[in-house]
């Protein structure tokens, strides 16, 4: 028993150790890949090879992957390996302001809920509700089939339906910060309660709404992707991952290219925020931020 004792906080030493050993791993790869995924989106006009919009002549239609176009050709002769890393570009720009988008809103309902309390906060809550009792992706399609299919009516869409989650999020957030011994000092000194809100409250929340994008870009990658795909997104020939791969469709067993490249940027991007993600969730719960 004694030695059990006595090998207990070094067993648990080892596990503190490996865990953040792995912790570090991932963030390391996440980061790399991250990375990689960025300098192909801000330098595309200087990676990519070709237009991703010039059609050749019908003679380089559905090539195989050779040294002249890296992951082969389409139907009317462009060059796949182009469309994709233009695809990344255009994928992480959507992204970004669906994310942005969504968070301005679901930061400015979830602040007026916990701040105004009473009926203000029952009815932005309620309204919440309704939103999360209807599936992202089925509220994303009713909006751009209001909107018509393109990109902008993808990103007001997406951004409709994305805010619930992070108004819920700073709700929570708010109510257990407000009522800390530093908001009161705040208030007691004179400060104004918008000033006390700005300065004092929500910066505290800025870590966990960090945490959150990154783990949700994955998720409105694959539905933007989805949308795309049943031609609700991106319109031909704009290079987008998920219109892509509905295009390559038709060719799924002659030319099988069109549609394994496009599909493996998707899931290489949704790893690499997942990963991301989760690994400043563990820094955030383990106290890395503060």
């Amino acid at each position: 028993m004694a030695a059990e004792l006595l090998t207990a906080p070094q067993e648990q030493t080892r596990r503190g150790i490996a865990r953040q050993a792995l912790r570090r791993w991932q963030l390391t790869v996440s980061l790399l890949g991250i990375g990689l995924l960025v300098v192909l989106a801000v330098f595309a006009p200087l990676i990519a090879p070709y237009n991703p919009l010039t059609q050749f002549t019908s003679a380089k239609a559905l090539q195989a992957p050779s040294l002249a176009h890296l992951m082969g050709t389409d139907e009317v002769g462009r060059d796949v390996f182009s469309r994709v890393v233009y695809g990344t570009q255009l994928s992480l720009l959507i992204s970004f302001l669906i994310l942005s988008f969504g968070m301005i809103i679901g930061v400015a309902v979830g602040a007026t809920a916990a701040l105004g309390g009473g009926i203000v906060d029952e009815v932005l809550m309620r309204v919440t509700d309704v939103f999360f009792a209807v599936p992202l992706l089925i509220l994303g399609m009713a909006f751009v089939a209001t909107l018509g299919p393109s990109v902008k009516s993808l990103v007001i869409a997406m951004s409709l339906a994305w805010w619930p989650s992070y108004a819920r999020l700073i709700r929570g957030q708010l109510l257990s910060i407000k009522e800390r011994t530093f908001v009161e000092s705040a208030r007691v000194i004179g400060n104004s309660s918008i000033r006390v809100t700005l300065r004092h409250i929500l910066p505290q929340t800025f870590p966990e709404l960090l945490v959150r994008a990154t783990l949700d870009v994955g998720n409105v990658i694959l539905i933007v992707s989805g949308l795309s795909f049943l031609g609700l997104g991106a319109q031909p020939p704009t290079p987008e991952w998920g219109a892509m791969i509905g295009d390559g469709r038709t060719f799924a067993l002659s030319a099988p290219w069109l549609m394994l490249f496009p599909g493996l940027a998707i899931v290489f991007t949704i790893l690499m925020f997942s990963m991301l993600g989760d690994g400043l969730r563990d820094l955030l719960h383990d106290g890395g931020f503060r």
